[in-house]
């Protein structure tokens, strides 16, 4: 599993024409879900998510997790978090989790953030999205579960 996290001070979803997601200040997290993914791993994803104290205290140190800036989260499925580009120019999306199975653990992992950020906010699994956001900072993490979970 694979999070790309960015501390945004705005960001949106729209899929077609109509906007399905929209926070202020908090985290914008790509999620993509590979193959070999399961809730155990997802957990253990979430709560590092969550914990993470990335946001500046009165010092201009960044010190303070999610809850403590009372900060919200926009969570987009992504996929091609899992490209593999070795080989030539037209990436393989191979490791990719199969669609039913990785909706089922976006779906897990919203319900999971939303016990703890209950205005969790979302993509569409599946559409074709326009995503808006301001970085703040610019601020971007990326966590990876082959790193976080072994």
């Amino acid at each position: 599993m694979r999070f790309v996290i960015q501390r945004v001070k705005h960001a949106d979803v729209q899929a077609g024409n109509r906007k399905i997601g929209e926070i202020e200040k908090g985290l914008l997290i790509f999620a993509g879900i590979s193959d070999t993914d399961n809730e155990e791993i997802a957990d253990k994803m979430v709560r590092k998510l969550l914990g993470l104290r990335i946001f500046e205290d009165e010092n201009g140190k960044t010190n303070l997790d999610l809850h403590a800036v009372s900060g919200n989260l926009l969570i987009i499925s992504q996929f091609t978090l899992y490209a593999d580009c070795r080989k030539g120019n037209r990436p393989s999306f191979i490791r990719a989790g199969a669609p039913d199975k990785a909706n089922a653990l976006y779906e897990y992992i919203l319900a999971e953030c939303k016990k703890t950020v209950p205005d969790t906010q979302s993509g569409e699994f599946g559409a074709d999205m326009k995503v808006s956001l301001v970085n703040d900072g610019p601020f971007t993490i990326i966590l990876d579960s082959d790193e976080i979970c072994h």
